[in-house]
């Protein structure tokens, strides 16, 4: 009943992504292929956002909103307060995001109107167009959150993150087609349209081993005596990821590398510089390594914000908790700390070669709608997605006393995040 319930919930969100907004004409939309950050809103949204459809914004606005309410944790004491008081804490840390995401979706949304639909596909006259619109793109977005709270309370869970990876599969089909058809038609041929598939299938398990990877830290529990039981003794682990920050440094990273590409318009005079050039180039080696160093830089930043060990040592010290050889409290802090520091290089890096991916496909003659998904964050998505669905399929089949959808071994996903991290990482 749950996976029915979440292919309803899907199949009427891909319903919404295909109604165009109010007022616009669809024929005289731009239909030229979008790059930047502007192509990644519109893989995450499905396509709704190069084809002005109502649900155009998707659930971009909601993930901001998370990430600025999870800044606000650290910086404001009224939400690091909330932030500790459990359940009722997170429902009051909920609703102030679903504020925040009404007045981040009404800004893009007339940001979105002015940029990107043009006045000749406008079949009314503003400045009724532009209100109405925005009513309806805020309605819109504000509709897709419901559905994903729909699929996380009726449905197999990740409803947030299912919508996202759904946006990005679509695209998927008919990018794998048309790489196929150029291939037959004779460019390259289907042995190189085979290598194209096996090189894909071994940068999917690079990915899974980064999205995978965790660094155990053995905790044990000391022995309490409760009447004629006892509690406690036992050891467990802190799983710490190797990649903690998800895909957020790519995300961060991409939105600063946008910046060379408008810099020939603001500045005219030095468009012909070839450094800046090479910049605004996305294919080119200058701009890639500079996309993975600000990868690499956003990754400590990210997992520095997100991961707290203080917080990790105060809540084993309080359940009686220590590491073996290693003094509670503050040393425990700086332990996990340097752990945390030396799982991160590896893992921001092989972030960045991820990340940097598409490009060298492209420059290497993979078609540029096939290229996106050699990498980058769509891939980082659907790998984590997939496994954090399975692993909620397994967990409602065990429940029912069924094996499992694997006779042998349990699925992992993404879930076991360590005591202080945040829980928007969960969301994209």
């Amino acid at each position: 009943m749950r996976i029915t319930n979440t292919l309803l919930f899907l199949l009427i969100y891909r319903i919404g992504c295909v109604v165009v907004l109010p007022g616009v004409d669809p024929a005289s939309l731009s239909s030229h292929q979008q790059e930047g950050i502007l192509g990644l809103l519109n893989l995450f949204a499905g396509g709704a956002f190069q084809h002005a459809s109502i649900f155009a914004l998707g659930v971009m606005p909601y993930i901001s909103a998370s990430i600025v309410v999870q800044l606000l944790g650290i910086a404001v004491p009224y939400f690091a307060k909330l932030q500790k008081e459990g359940e009722s804490g997170q429902n009051k840390i909920n609703q102030w995001t679903r504020y925040l995401t009404i007045g981040i979706t009404a800004l893009q949304a007339i940001g979105y109107l002015k940029s990107q639909i043009g006045s000749d596909a406008r079949l009314i006259a503003d400045p009724f167009f532009t209100v109405m619109n925005v009513f309806v793109l805020t309605s819109g977005t504000l509709f897709v959150m419901w559905l994903g709270e729909r699929i996380t309370d009726k449905g197999i869970g990740n409803g947030i993150s299912l919508i996202i990876m759904i946006g990005i599969i679509a695209a998927l089909p008919g990018a794998f087609g048309y790489e196929f058809a150029i291939r037959a038609g004779g460019q390259g041929g289907l042995i190189t349209f085979i290598a194209e598939i096996v090189i894909y299938i071994l940068i999917v398990m690079f990915t899974i081993l980064i999205v995978q990877g965790t660094r155990k830290i053995a905790v044990q529990y000391a022995k309490r005596i409760v009447g004629n039981k006892q509690y406690g003794g036992v050891r467990q682990y802190i799983p710490l990821k190797v990649n903690a920050a998800g895909v957020m440094p790519i995300i961060f990273a991409q939105a600063l590398m946008f910046i060379p590409a408008y810099i020939p318009s603001l500045f005219p005079k030095i468009a012909s510089n070839a450094t800046v050039m090479a910049l605004a180039n996305y294919t080119s080696w200058p701009h890639n390594l500079l996309f993975a160093v600000l990868i690499i830089v956003f990754t400590y930043f990210y997992t520095a914000i997100t991961v707290n060990p203080n917080q990790m040592a105060d809540d084993m010290k309080k359940n009686g908790g220590f590491i073996p050889g290693v003094k509670p409290g503050r040393t425990t802090a700086n332990y996990i700390d340097d752990i945390i520091s030396k799982i991160t290089l590896p893992g921001s890096i092989a972030l960045a070669i991820i990340a940097i991916l598409p490009p060298i496909a492209i420059s290497v003659g993979v078609g540029s709608s096939f290229a996106r998904f050699f990498g980058g964050t769509s891939l980082i998505i659907m790998v984590g997605v997939i496994l954090d669905t399975l692993q909620q399929i397994e967990s409602h089949l065990l429940m029912r006393h069924y094996d499992g959808l694997m006779k042998t071994g349990r699925i992992k996903g993404r879930s076991s995040m360590p005591s202080g991290a945040s829980s928007t990482s969960s969301v994209i």
